[in-house]
């Protein structure tokens, strides 16, 4: 390892993302797909690490037969001319917008530059990514330690792979690629049922009130949680009003089926819950966020129970395509899951 401090490194501060970030889907995250393919070198850390969705973090005084433990892709010292690279799939093929290079907890030891290609191929095999066409849609670019790096680029076309390359070599905690999925809707069929608001189809969170206990994007995370920790829970509320958070569909459509799954949640369930949802064509999110609070009901207010899987086919509103729902819970508390199951509109 490249340092021998025994003192963990000053804390990363977290990333403040643009609006291009904030209005994109992270196409590298492990829950959708997304795949660590090869890597030249993995000495320190395996690059499967580089796509953890949680923020880095770095444990005093843990390590391993190879040196100290970190939370990212890491190299050893080159020793010989060229630099380390690494092949990575994408959770799903898409228009890339920009990339959260974050070398969070990499003092000594992280990457000085990087830059990165992108194909679209069918493969997964190595040996066939190395002979497919590659375009570099980032130019080389200095990182420093410690640090998220958010650099936006100019593409329309749609990749399926990236190549990481690190010059010499080093480390890089986690990458972020910021783009929206293409291809998920099969428009051609209009009677086939999608989950709108999936992170995987395209879905995200825009805003909420408070998300003290977990964050409102593992509402429309894939599968269900694994515990009270891998979903939504505002602070106790201590004052009227109830807490609510705004999501974005992944295209706009017409909701058939709703599910609210409150697994885990046991003292800490909301009593009772309710959707609001628009058509929203244009807009800032801040816009969006002023104008929810008048939103039309999509689904009344409705009795929740603790950790339990709760469907919704009776009293759903007519409102034609929505793009966006505001989620209510009332007054406060934990949900695992959100699921909207509908037509895409043609």
């Amino acid at each position: 390892m490249t340092t021998h401090s025994f003192d963990p490194p000053r804390i990363a501060a977290p990333a403040v993302l643009p609006d291009w970030a904030r209005r994109s889907v992270n196409l590298a995250d492990s829950r959708i797909g997304a795949r660590a393919l090869f890597a030249t070198d993995e000495f320190f850390a395996p690059l499967e690490r580089m796509l953890n969705p949680e923020p880095a973090v770095f444990v005093p005084g843990q390590y391993d037969a190879n040196g100290k433990w970190m939370d990212g892709w890491e190299t050893r010292r080159k020793r010989t001319t060229g630099y380390d690279w690494s092949l990575v799939r994408l959770g799903r093929r898409g228009i890339v917008r920009g990339f959260d290079i974050d070398t969070s907890h990499f003092t000594g030891n992280f990457a000085p530059a990087v830059s990165i290609d992108a194909t679209d191929c069918e493969s997964d095999e190595p040996d066939l990514l190395v002979r497919a066409r590659w375009t570099r849609i980032l130019p080389s670019t200095s990182l420093t330690g410690n640090s998220h790096h958010l650099l936006e680029i100019e593409s329309s076309d749609t990749w399926s792979h990236l190549r990481i390359n690190i010059y010499p070599d080093g480390g890089i905690a986690r990458l972020r690629v910021y783009g929206q999925p293409v291809g998920v809707f099969d428009t051609s069929d209009p009677e086939r049922e999608y989950d709108l608001v999936a992170l995987e189809n395209g879905g995200r969170a825009v805003a909420w009130n408070d998300a003290h206990f977990g964050s409102a994007a593992n509402l429309i995370a894939p599968g269900r949680g694994i515990n009270m920790g891998d979903g939504w829970e505002t602070r106790r509320r201590r004052e009227p009003g109830n807490d609510w958070c705004i999501l974005q569909l992944g295209a706009p459509g017409v909701v058939d089926r709703i599910e609210v799954d409150t697994a885990h949640f046991k003292g800490n369930f909301p009593d009772r819950c309710s959707i609001q949802a628009a058509r929203m064509d244009g807009g800032t999110d801040q816009s969006i966020i002023t104008q929810s609070m008048f939103w039309p009901v999509l689904l009344p207010e409705q009795p929740l129970g603790m950790d339990a899987l709760h469907v919704f086919r009776e009293g759903i509103a007519g409102l034609g395509p929505v793009t966006h729902v505001r989620f209510n819970i009332i007054p406060d508390g934990g949900v695992s899951r959100l699921r909207l199951w509908g037509r895409v509109t043609r």
